[in-house]
């Protein structure tokens, strides 16, 4: 049983492998011509650094283990996100605004859904250094298009504002044991349980947070949530910013769920969900997250987004096949070495046959064949497979 993987765990055979590499390159390079650099951080790095910041939930994701050269705990990493994070503010340390990229493999120790991979491509894109909404436009606006390029438009994009939490859990007056309850309870949008767990909670503040599971919609929403929170000048200023972002991205699917807090304990603003048509789960989570920087040195403005890009693929539609590989003979003449040198030029994958091939060479994609007639390399369909 050697050749048994662990659950949740896959390898990626040609035609998936290929199929990964050629959006990765396709989205890495519509990064790329919007400026945002693309940087590599480590797989292995020391579990404080890992996990500063980013709550408790990445922490129990992390895969940990002893290094044999400092006796520190370190972590395999679970999301690239901090780690970027970390070269923006203590290694480029830059004053103006960075965008910068990435995609690798990330290790979950246990699988997010029963049908997701322990073993997510993280792919994303972070903006820092500007803390005012036309960054959030600025990135909802890249993760739409990449959602499009990757052939699996958005079908919507949820929002909500995790400030507007935290401004009704201050003003209840919650312990942070009783606030992380609550916040377990509308994210499961469990409004008996929440009635109960807020029992002792004063008016407005207890009618405000029993309306957040009701106010889902589109930017209609946003009027009720005015009518049905307090209007003091924190919400409002927060409703506000869901308004300008409303406005900004008529152009998209959006819509707005204000109990949706998603990453609640490493967000610090605006959070969003995109889904596909044919997704239950979302295809991509991101948001504003400021204070994370704060670990590493500098409390840098900080907005972006990742996704999976093995589950990306997996709802591309179907392409059809292509041309195949071309099979060379093995042979010592120069008009074939210049007749495979221009197929490969142009992009052809050109095989050569090597002696005592015991299978068939339609199992190593080769559809053509190369062959001499009348004194010249000729392309021809493959025979005797």
């Amino acid at each position: 049983m050697r050749w048994v993987l662990p659950d949740y765990i896959q390898d990626a055979l040609p035609s998936d492998a290929h199929q990964l590499e050629t959006l990765r390159r396709r989205l890495l390079d519509a990064f790329r011509v919007r400026g945002y650099q693309l940087v590599m951080p480590p797989l292995l790095e020391y579990l404080d650094s890992l996990t500063t910041g980013a709550g408790r939930d990445l922490e129990l994701r992390t895969f940990k283990l002893i290094d044999q050269l400092s006796g520190r705990t370190m972590g395999v990493r679970a999301d690239m996100t901090p780690q970027v994070t970390r070269i923006d503010a203590h290694l480029l340390n830059r004053r103006g605004v960075s965008r910068l990229c990435y995609c690798g493999s990330v290790l979950h120790t246990l699988p997010s859904t029963l049908t997701a991979t322990r073993e997510p491509l993280q792919l994303g894109a972070e903006l820092y250094g500007h803390a005012g909404i036309e960054a959030d436009v600025e990135i909802l606006h890249l993760l739409a298009e990449v959602l499009r390029l990757a052939e699996v438009p958005a079908s919507r994009i949820d929002i909500g504002h995790v400030g507007l939490f935290h401004a009704l859990a201050a003003r209840a007056g919650l312990v942070p044991g009783r606030e992380e309850e609550l916040f377990d309870l509308l994210q499961a949008k469990d409004v008996p349980a929440l009635h109960d767990a807020l029992a002792g909670v004063a008016e407005p503040v207890r009618s405000a947070l029993l309306a957040l599971p009701e106010l889902y919609g589109g930017p209609e929403v946003l009027e009720v949530a005015a009518a049905r929170l307090p209007q003091d000048a924190e919400i409002t200023a927060l409703l506000g910013e869901l308004r300008q972002l409303a406005a900004a991205l008529a152009d998209l699917p959006i819509s707005f769920d204000l109990a949706d807090l998603r990453g609640y304990h490493y967000h610090s603003g605006v959070v969003f969900a995109a889904y596909g048509a044919d997704s239950p789960a979302a295809l991509a989570l991101g948001g504003r997250y400021d204070r994370v920087g704060a670990a590493f040195g500098r409390a840098r403005p900080a907005t972006g987004f990742s996704l999976d890009l093995r589950e990306l693929a997996w709802h591309l539609p179907c392409s059809p096949a292509g041309l195949g590989a071309v099979l060379a003979p093995l042979a010592e003449d120069p008009e074939l070495a210049a007749e495979v040198a221009a197929l490969r030029a142009r992009g052809g994958i050109v095989v050569t046959a090597l002696p005592g091939h015991e299978g068939t060479w339609n199992e190593a994609g080769c559809d053509r064949q190369l062959v001499k007639r009348d004194g010249r390399w000729t392309l021809v369909p493959l025979q005797g497979e």
